[in-house]
C-alpha cells in the first residue's frame, strides 16, 4: 500500500515563484478586479493562438455561453456538439434556451466529424460546437466545408487545446470564436478562468461588454477617466469577469506554454513506448493533421482487458496511482436522459472503456514506469 508522500496525482499544474511575485505585485498595485493586466494577457494569448482578440472571462463554460449569445443562438435553435465531451459543452446551449443534438465521434481523436454530424444534421441547425478534446485538434477544415455551405456557424471549444496546432497553425488561428479554459487541468491555469478569441472587432467589443454586465464603458475605463462617466447598459449582460490577479498568472503561464507542451510531448512518447504492442491497449496519438498537447494523456482498453476499465482504475487508487474514468459521455448523465439522440456507439464505448493516465510537467520516468505497471499488471501476471 502506498503512503501519501509516493503518491501520483493525475495533474499538478507547473506554478512557481515567478506567479507569486506577479501575483504579489498586482495584490500591492490596489487593482486586483478586471483592469490592465487582463488586457495586457487578453492581447498575448490571442496573439500565441493568432487570433485578432481576446477576451477574457471567468471561465471556459461562460465563454461557451457568451460565444453562443454573440453569434444569435436562441429559443427554436438546435446545436450539434459531442456528447463524449465535460457536460459544460451541451448546458452552454442550454443556457441561451437552445437545444443540444448529440452527435457520435471518431474512436481515434474522440472528436466529430462531417459524417458524425451530417447523421444528426436539422431543418433547426444552427451552429456546430466543435470540440478539440483532451487537445487532440479536430479536423476543423472538414467540419467547416460542411457547415459554411449550410450557413451553419462553427464554434470551437477549446477549453483543452491551448498550444495544439492544426495543419501547421495553432489551434483557433482562423476560428468564428474559439472558447479556452484556464483551469488547473489545463496545461495553462490561472485557478479558475477562460477566453474567447475571435477575429471580428465589432464581435469582440459586444462580447466584452456582456461579459460586465452590457456596460457601455468599461468598469477600468470608467475608474481611467479624470471627469464624470455616465455608462449606459446596452443590454442584458452577465458577470462574467476576469482579476487582474488571474491574468497575472496567465501571462507567467502563456510564457511556460511551449515548454510545457514539449515536456508533455516527451512524457507522452515515453508512454507510447511503454504500451507499444501492448495487446488490448491503444493509447491516444496525433491525427495526421496536426499535433497534439497531451493536455490529457488517455488510453482505451478492449471490452475483455482483464478487469476492465473500473478494474484498472481501482488497481491504479490502490498502488497510490490517482487516474481517472475517461471523457464522460453527457447523454448518458441524469441532466439529459429526456434528450432524444441517435445511437452513440463510438461514444459509449469511448466512454465505458477509456481511462486518463497521469501526466504532468515534473513527472519523472520512474513515475511514468510505475503506473503502466500498475495498469498492466493482470496482462503481466497472465490473469
Amino acid at each position: 500500500m502506498s503512503t501519501t508522500t509516493d503518491r501520483i496525482p493525475v495533474m499538478v499544474p507547473f506554478l512557481g515563484e515567478r506567479e507569486e511575485k506577479a501575483v504579489a505585485e498586482v495584490v500591492a498595485s490596489g487593482w486586483i478586479a478586471q483592469g490592465p493586466r487582463v488586457a495586457q494577457f487578453e492581447g498575448a494569448f490571442a496573439e500565441r493562438v493568432g487570433a485578432g482578440h481576446g477576451v477574457a472571462v471567468s471561465s471556459c463554460t461562460t465563454a461557451l455561453h457568451l460565444a453562443l449569445v454573440a453569434c444569435g443562438i436562441g429559443p427554436d435553435d438546435e446545436v450539434i456538439v459531442p456528447s463524449f465531451s465535460f457536460i459544460a459543452t451541451a448546458n452552454a446551449v442550454r443556457y441561451v434556451g437552445a437545444e443540444p443534438v448529440f452527435a457520435d465521434v471518431d474512436e481515434q481523436t474522440g472528436n466529430l466529424t462531417p459524417e458524425t454530424v451530417r447523421a444528426v444534421l436539422g431543418p433547426r441547425t444552427r451552429a456546430i460546437v466543435l470540440v478539440h478534446q483532451g487537445g487532440v485538434p479536430a479536423d476543423v477544415r472538414a467540419l467547416r466545408e460542411l457547415a459554411e455551405p449550410l450557413d451553419i456557424l462553427l464554434v470551437e471549444d477549446a477549453a483543452c487545446a491551448a498550444g495544439s496546432t492544426y495543419r501547421g497553425a495553432p489551434v483557433g488561428a482562423d476560428a468564428l470564436v474559439a472558447a479556452w479554459s484556464f483551469h488547473p487541468r489545463k496545461l495553462l491555469t490561472t485557478g479558475e478562468g477562460g477566453m474567447l478569441t475571435l477575429d471580428d472587432a465589432d464581435r469582440a467589443a459586444r462580447l466584452r461588454r456582456l461579459r460586465e454586465h452590457g456596460m457601455s464603458v468599461s468598469a477600468a475605463d470608467r475608474h481611467a477617466s479624470t471627469g464624470p462617466v455616465l455608462e449606459q447598459y446596452l443590454e442584458v449582460g452577465f458577470n462574467f469577469r476576469m482579476t487582474d490577479i488571474q491574468a497575472a498568472i496567465g501571462l507567467i503561464q502563456l510564457e511556460k506554454l511551449d515548454a510545457m507542451i514539449a515536456r508533455r510531448r516527451e512524457l507522452a512518447a515515453h508512454y507510447h513506448a511503454l504500451l507499444e504492442d501492448v495487446p488490448g491497449v491503444r493509447a491516444v496519438r496525433d491525427p495526421e493533421y496536426g499535433q497534439s498537447n497531451y493536455q490529457s494523456f488517455w488510453v482505451l482498453l478492449d471490452p475483455d482487458f482483464p478487469g476492465g476499465r473500473d478494474g484498472a482504475l481501482a488497481r491504479l487508487a490502490e498502488g497510490g496511482i490517482s487516474a481517472r474514468r475517461g471523457i464522460m459521455a453527457s447523454h448518458l448523465e441524469p441532466a439529459y436522459e429526456k434528450v432524444e439522440h441517435v445511437d452513440l456507439p463510438v461514444t459509449e464505448r469511448l466512454t465505458r472503456d477509456s481511462l486518463i493516465l497521469p501526466l504532468f510537467h515534473t513527472m519523472t520516468a520512474a513515475q511514468q514506469e510505475r503506473v503502466v505497471a500498475a495498469l498492466l499488471e493482470p496482462v503481466a501476471s497472465g490473469a
